[in-house]
């Protein structure tokens, strides 16, 4: 079955994407017929057995070379090459040491990729690490417990975050999934009033066609809202892009049980003043499905991931204001060359029995990690700790921390 021109589910899946319309429509009405974007973001990602994260459909590509296919609706770094992992495993290592402890805790672990990578390279180090994964969605936490069933004990899962904790966090791809408000200023009136800023909702379409049956509605942002973003975003008329406080408030909460050491954020994003860009007017709102990317949230909920780009200027203030020092920040590209990543690369073109065809096939998952037309540039690297020294190898050179 169909739901455009490009993208077609199974009768399943669609009758899956039905029951998750209902069930959205049911909080709009809840609501006396309106939901911020954010609320609405949260039911269609991560409503239990309903949402995106919160039932069991494959989201994650399975990239490994038995595949028959590309499966799922996007796929990211740790699925593309072990370099990712290994190259990450040398900046976590310097941070275990730093802070005396053998204790790493991913967010959102995907596959388990990134898992299964940093502590093989953690090991050949000589670091026997203890590794817990805090994961929301029931399908990736069984993917995951399949990889890494081979870790026994020295792997875990957490159903809610630790009340204190010494080590490394990691949290790849994470930011971007948290719910966000959609905003915009207004039009320029005939009376020439200054704009304003509109919160952007969900609301019913009166219409009778079933497909097109939410619509955005906007209403005056609150005035703790509108303060907030009017501090941030320049006033410009008709502009549209999005907040990220669920990321914010993630960071303080973080801030809380971190009693020393160091989280490795690693996202697509940028600093403030080119995340509220003049040319950046549309925002930065974005949907995943089978691999191909659109900025309709409104097709087939629960079937599709929905991101935003992060403001890391934000997550960068939100820790800072937490007590958490900032450590670093700069590009992708930057920080896995620092880190290592030419080192490995070498390492392995060394190896006489290295296939011809892995190699080819590396090379090009580096490429896709480190070119600037790929992940090297959008993708960008941010470390906030507390009880570090802030001179972590991954921001020996290019530390970008001066443009947030």
């Amino acid at each position: 079955m169909s739901t455009d021109n490009a993208i077609s589910v199974s009768a399943d899946a669609m009758a899956h994407s039905h029951r998750v319309c209902s069930f959205l429509r049911d909080q709009i009405i809840k609501q006396g017929g309106w939901l911020p974007f954010s609320a609405w973001m949260h039911h269609a990602l991560y409503a239990p057995g309903l949402g995106y994260y919160a039932a069991g459909s494959v989201k994650l590509a399975d990239n490994t070379p038995n595949a028959k296919r590309l499966t799922g609706d996007f796929i990211t770094a740790p699925e593309l090459t072990p370099l990712f992992g290994q190259t990450l495993a040398n900046q976590v290592a310097e941070i275990l040491s730093s802070c005396e402890s053998l204790n790493v805790l991913e967010f959102g672990a995907g596959t388990g990729a990134l898992a299964d990578d940093v502590l093989t390279h953690l090991d050949v180090l000589g670091i026997k690490a203890q590794y817990t994964i805090l994961e929301v969605s029931a399908d990736l936490k069984a993917r995951q417990q399949t990889r890494l069933a081979s870790w026994g004990d020295r792997i875990r899962w957490l159903d809610q975050a630790p009340t204190a904790f010494i080590g490394c966090v990691l949290a790849n791809e994470v930011l971007d999934a948290m719910p966000v408000d959609v905003f915009a200023w207004s039009l320029p009136t005939e009376e020439g009033a200054n704009p304003h800023v509109l919160q952007r909702g969900i609301a019913l379409n009166k219409a009778a066609n079933p497909d097109a049956q939410f619509v955005w509605q906007d209403r005056l942002a609150d005035t703790s809202l509108a303060e907030t973003i009017a501090q941030r975003c320049p006033a410009m008329p008709g502009y549209q892009s999005e907040i990220n406080l669920r990321g914010e408030a993630w960071i303080k909460e973080t801030a809380g049980w971190l009693t020393k050491g160091a989280a490795i954020l690693i996202d697509y994003g940028f600093p403030r003043s080119e995340y509220y860009h003049p040319q950046r007017h549309r925002g930065t709102l974005m949907c995943h499905i089978q691999h191909r990317a659109h900025d309709n949230p409104f097709l087939a909920p629960g079937l599709q991931d929905i991101t935003a780009h992060v403001d890391f200027t934000a997550m960068a203030d939100a820790a800072l204001a937490s007590g958490l020092d900032v450590l670093g920040y700069t590009s992708q590209a930057r920080f896995l060359i620092n880190a290592g990543l030419t080192e490995l690369i070498m390492s392995r073109q060394r190896d006489e029995g290295f296939p011809v065809q892995a190699r080819m096939t590396m090379n090009n998952a580096v490429q896709k990690l480190i070119s600037e037309a790929e992940m090297g540039e959008l993708f960008k690297v941010l470390v906030i700790g507390r009880g570090l020294e802030p001179s972590l190898m991954g921001f020996s050179r290019g530390d970008r921390r001066h443009q947030l």
